[in-house]
C-alpha cells in the first residue's frame, strides 16, 4: 500500500510540475524578450538577449505612461479598497449579525443576483454614470466600484462573521455598548482574519479591472494600468516597437505579484475559517 502512495505522490509531484511549468514559462518568455533589442526580438523570439536592455524599462515607464497609469490605478485602487472593503465590512455585519425583519428575504433577493450576468447590468450603470457626469472620472469610476458590492465578498465575510461566538456581543451589550461600538471594537479584530481575504481578493480584482476602466475613461491621462497597457499594444502595429511593450507588461505585474507572495497564506487561511464552525 504505501509502495502505491509513493508512486501516486510521485505521479502527482509531476502533474504539479507540469501544470507550475505551464504558468512560469509565459512569464520567463516575456521577461527576457524585454531585454531584448528590437533587432534581437524579429531574428529570434527563443534566443537569449546578449546584454541586457534594462534601458527598455525606463522607455517603458515614460515613453508608454506606464508612470502616469501606476499613479492613477494607485489612486483608483487604494480609495476603492477602502471605502468598498469598509462597506462590505458593514453589509456583512448587518445581514449576519443583526436580526430584522426581512433579513432573509434579502439575502434570498443577494443570492439571487449571483444567477444574472453582470453585463446584463452595463447599459444601465453608463447610463446612470452619464447622467450623474461621472463618466471619464477617477472619481466617478471609484464611486461604482465601491457601492456596487460584490456578492462573492459578501457571502465569504458573512461566512466569517457567522462563525464567530455571539457572547462577546451580548456581554458587550449587556454592559452598555451601541451596536456601532460593538461592530468597531469586538466584531472587527475578530474579523481581521476574513476582512484581510476579501482585501486582497478586492485588490487584484480591482488591479486587474480592464473593462470598467475602459468603458468609462477616454482621457488617455486617466488610464488605468491595464488600459494603458492596451493603448500601448494598439501602438505597436505602427511602432513595432515590443520588447518596450513587454518592459512595461512585467512592470504591470509587479504589485500583484508582490501581494501574492506577501499574503497567499492569509487568503487560504482566511477563506478556510470561514466554513468552521465557532
Amino acid at each position: 500500500m504505501s509502495e502505491k502512495r509513493t508512486a501516486m505522490d510521485m505521479v502527482w509531484w509531476i502533474l504539479l510540475i507540469a501544470w507550475s511549468l505551464t504558468i512560469l514559462f509565459p512569464l520567463v518568455w516575456v521577461l527576457y524578450e524585454s531585454l531584448k533589442t528590437n533587432r534581437e526580438f524579429f531574428q529570434d523570439v527563443w534566443a537569449l538577449p546578449e546584454t541586457l536592455k534594462w534601458v527598455n524599462y525606463k522607455n517603458a515607464w515614460l515613453k508608454y505612461g506606464v508612470r502616469d497609469a501606476m499613479w492613477n490605478t494607485l489612486y483608483y485602487v487604494g480609495t476603492t479598497l477602502l471605502l468598498g472593503t469598509f462597506l462590505t465590512t458593514i453589509n456583512a455585519y448587518a445581514l449576519t449579525r443583526i436580526e430584522f425583519k426581512g433579513r432573509k428575504l434579502l439575502w434570498a433577493i443577494i443570492m439571487l443576483s449571483l444567477f444574472l450576468p453582470g453585463i446584463n447590468a452595463l447599459i444601465p450603470q453608463y447610463v446612470l454614470m452619464r447622467d450623474l457626469h461621472l463618466t471619464n472620472s477617477l472619481t466617478g469610476l471609484i464611486i461604482l466600484d465601491s457601492f456596487g458590492e460584490n456578492v462573492f465578498y459578501l457571502m465569504l465575510l458573512g461566512g466569517f462573521m457567522r462563525s464567530l461566538p455571539t457572547e462577546l456581543e451580548e456581554s458587550a451589550f449587556m454592559d452598555g455598548a451601541s451596536l456601532f461600538q460593538v461592530f468597531l471594537r469586538i466584531m472587527l479584530p475578530l474579523s481581521a482574519p476574513g476582512i484581510v481575504t476579501v482585501a486582497i481578493f478586492k485588490f487584484l480584482g480591482l488591479y486587474n479591472n480592464f473593462l470598467g476602466p475602459f468603458i468609462y475613461l477616454s482621457d488617455q491621462t486617466k488610464y488605468t494600468i491595464g488600459v494603458s497597457m492596451y493603448a500601448a499594444s494598439q501602438k505597436m502595429q505602427y511602432t513595432s516597437d515590443w520588447v518596450t511593450l513587454f518592459a512595461g507588461v512585467m512592470i504591470a505585474m509587479i504589485p500583484s505579484a508582490i501581494m501574492f507572495v506577501i499574503f497567499q497564506r492569509g487568503v487560504m487561511e482566511g477563506a478556510t475559517l470561514g466554513g468552521v464552525k465557532g
